[in-house]
């Protein structure tokens, strides 16, 4: 399951994101201990925690003591919110100054956006 080049912690940070983003993990859900994490995929418990502290200083995660660790309310939208800022960054802005080297105006661009890909 983890075999990105990315560290391990990293991973599984993105993993409980994703599930959080696809409502595999809903808000107040309880995700899988630091030990389940150690024993299921066979790594360091310190790994995973360190992913869950990511999570937790996020806002994604939060702690209940003695319980476990829990899905934060509204993780889902802060976790969209992100998404759709890091989109229109690293996706849209660069395609918008490209199009203007271009000479690209932008209903241009809109109108291929309307009509898919080709």
């Amino acid at each position: 399951m983890f075999d990105g080049r990315d560290p391990l912690y990293v991973q599984i940070a993105d993993q409980i994101r994703a599930d959080v983003l696809s409502g595999a993990l809903s808000a107040e859900e309880q995700v899988m201990s630091t030990t389940q994490y150690a024993t299921t995929f066979r790594i360091n418990p310190a790994t995973a925690a360190k992913a869950f502290t990511e999570l937790v200083d996020e806002g994604v995660l939060y702690k209940r003591r003695g319980i476990g660790m829990f899905v934060a309310e509204g993780a889902r939208e802060k976790l969209l919110a992100e998404r759709r800022r890091t989109f229109f960054a690293d996706v849209v802005d660069p395609v918008l100054q490209q199009a203007r080297v271009l000479g690209i105006g932008v209903d241009e661009i809109v109108h291929r956006l309307q009509e898919g890909p080709r």
